[in-house]
């Protein structure tokens, strides 16, 4: 039976000090809970998170990595640092990336790549606009997003990664996807990787992230498929973080 994951995407917020608080409640709440939690934070307070989450059972990782090992790529920041800082996760290809920074899907799974030689567990994030998904494409959109880096990796390497399908449409905007239409794309990521290897897809965690919040958190866990949540602006309250986490 796969474990269910909640991560927690903080995004461009935080400060040191409420930063504390919250890795605090965190900690103190994640005892005894049967699901894998995990807090990807700004690069800045990777330190910080380390410091504050050690000997805990939260997992920490960052929201990006270069798709170089090293080099005169200024302001961008390697596999390699992130593992020194105790990482476990990163996030690969989210949606802002690929919209606001033109994030290709050669460049996902070159990051992909990268994170995987530096021993992290890559969160490769797949999902479709709302033009996209009116348009009636969901399925090609995110079939072409896996399959660059299946191309480029193997689908072994997915044995290795986390996958999230974030529709673009419900992130950050109150809109949610139904449980059912949730479903209905993350048994279609399934069967496109059983399609290669059906060991690995049967072991391999999905994660929905779109608008996940401790009143919606548990019908969506529910799904056969949905294996635990990306979650953004919830992740930021120490509480319906946790109870996201209990509803897993």
């Amino acid at each position: 039976m796969r474990a269910k994951l909640v991560a927690g995407n903080w995004k461009m917020y935080g400060s040191l000090a409420a930063n504390l608080t919250l890795l605090t409640r965190i900690k103190d709440g994640a005892s005894g809970r049967r699901c894998v939690l995990a807090v990807c934070v700004p690069f800045p307070y990777l330190a910080q998170a380390r410091s504050a989450l050690a000997g805990s059972s939260v997992a920490w990782g960052g929201q990006n990595v270069a798709e170089h090992a090293q080099g005169a790529f200024t302001g961008e920041v390697s596999g390699e640092m992130l593992a020194e800082f105790g990482c476990r996760y990163v996030l690969v290809g989210h949606s802002e990336r690929r919209a606001l920074y033109g994030e290709s899907d050669r460049t996902v799974a070159a990051k992909f790549v990268q994170a995987q030689r530096a021993g992290l567990t890559p969160i490769l994030c797949l999902g479709e606009t709302l033009a996209e998904r009116d348009g009636g494409i969901t399925a090609a959109v995110v079939t072409r997003q896996l399959g660059a880096v299946i191309d480029a990796t193997g689908v072994a390497s997915l044995s290795r990664a986390v996958l999230a399908y974030e529709p673009v449409w419900a992130i950050g905007t109150g809109k949610t996807a139904s449980p059912q239409q949730a479903q209905d794309v993350h048994a279609l990521i399934r069967a496109r990787v059983a399609e290669s290897d059906a060991a690995v897809a049967s072991e391999l965690q999905i994660l929905y992230g779109g608008s996940v919040k401790p009143g919606n958190a548990r019908e969506l866990f529910a799904m056969p498929d949905i294996d635990g949540g990306l979650i953004g602006g919830a992740s930021l309250v120490a509480e319906d973080f946790l109870a996201i986490c209990a509803a897993a």
